[in-house]
C-alpha cells in the first residue's frame, strides 16, 4: 500500500495477509517503482492489485500483464491523471451521461490505459449527486474486482 490508512490493508491484515506499506516519500517515480516491486518479488506475488491507488508507477518487464486496477468509470472515458474518486462522478453528471460504471484494467506506465480486462455498466439516475452515483459504482466494483482476480486465478484473465 501506499498509505497505511487503506481499508484493503486492514482486510489483508484480518486474512493473514502480510501488507507493507511503501510510501512515495519524495522518491522519483522509477526509484520508487523499483522498491514497490522489489517487495512484490520479495514476497513471491502472482497478481498486484491497485484498488484505489492513485500514484504513477512503472511496471517492470518481470510484472507485465500482471498488475490489475479498478477505475470507477467505462474506460477509456473519465480516465487519466485526476480522474479518480469524486472527481470521476461529478465528470460524468456534468457531462450529462446515463451511464457509467467501473473497469478492471492492466497497468501499464500510464494513468489508466492497460487493456481493459472487465467493464460494468451502472446506470446514471436523472436524480444523481456525485455520491448517490459514487454508492452505485463502489457496491458494481466490489462484485468485479473480486471476479477479475478469481479469473486471473483461473487463468481466464488476460
Amino acid at each position: 500500500a501506499s498509505r497505511g490508512d487503506v481499508r484493503g490493508g486492514r482486510i489483508a491484515e484480518r486474512a493473514g495477509v502480510p501488507v507493507r506499506v511503501l510510501a512515495p516519500g519524495g522518491l522519483a517515480v522509477d526509484r520508487w517503482s523499483e522498491s514497490i516491486f522489489a517487495a512484490c518479488r520479495q514476497a513471491r506475488v502472482d497478481v498486484v492489485v491497485m484498488a484505489g491507488f492513485l500514484h504513477l508507477v512503472r511496471i517492470p518487464h518481470d510484472f507485465s500483464g500482471r498488475v490489475i486496477n479498478i477505475h470507477p468509470s467505462l474506460l477509456p472515458a473519465f480516465g487519466g491523471q485526476g480522474f479518480h474518486g469524486m472527481h470521476v462522478h461529478r465528470a460524468v453528471l456534468e457531462r450529462g451521461c446515463t451511464v457509467s460504471g467501473c473497469t478492471v484494467h492492466l497497468v501499464d506506465d500510464e494513468y489508466d490505459h492497460g487493456r481493459v480486462l472487465l467493464q460494468q455498466p451502472v446506470p446514471v439516475l436523472p436524480d444523481d449527486s456525485p455520491e448517490s452515483l459514487a454508492a452505485r459504482v463502489f457496491a458494481a466494483e466490489c462484485q468485479v474486482l473480486p471476479e477479475a482476480i478469481r479469473r486471473i486465478a483461473a487463468g481466464l484473465l488476460p
